[in-house]
């Protein structure tokens, strides 16, 4: 089983990696593994990219991921289970669903903030959209 795990570094985040590790850990199927998925949309530095360049602004989102994904590396090296990661930069639904299709990924899991029903209506949220979006099953922590 492939499972694709996004993650943004939250509580909820490393709360779907522990998920995802311990289905897997209890599963018998060898071909078992978790990507990693850290999704930043660069929309708002593209004007510090005239300033200070595009590299620098590209070394500035792979550190921001790396920071995020490293807690979520340790769950999993700790319970020994395969994985890597993936570093995007663009919407974030779009990027986790496109990867979770190309990839075929049997399952994406991701945390859900959690937020209030009206303030979901008015922001929408990353969890709602890949949900609508995604062709595998979803599975949200909380």
């Amino acid at each position: 089983m492939k499972i694709l795990v996004a993650s943004d570094g939250s509580k909820n985040a490393l709360r779907a990696v522990k998920y995802a590790a311990d289905l897997l850990a209890n599963s018998n199927d060898k071909t078992k593994s978790i990507t990693l998925i850290s999704v930043h949309d660069d929309a708002g530095l593209r004007h510090a990219k005239a300033f200070v360049g595009k590299e620098a602004v590209a070394d500035y989102l792979r550190e921001l991921s790396e920071k995020e994904l490293k807690s979520a590396m340790k769950v999993l090296d700790e319970k020994g289970i395969k994985h890597d990661m993936v570093m995007l930069v663009g919407n974030a639904p779009q990027e986790i669903v496109a990867h979770g299709q190309k990839g075929k990924y049997d399952m994406i899991v991701l945390g859900s903030k959690g937020r209030g029903a009206i303030a979901d209506i008015l922001l929408g949220s990353v969890a709602q959209r890949v949900l609508a979006q995604a062709k595998q099953p979803v599975v949200l922590i909380k």
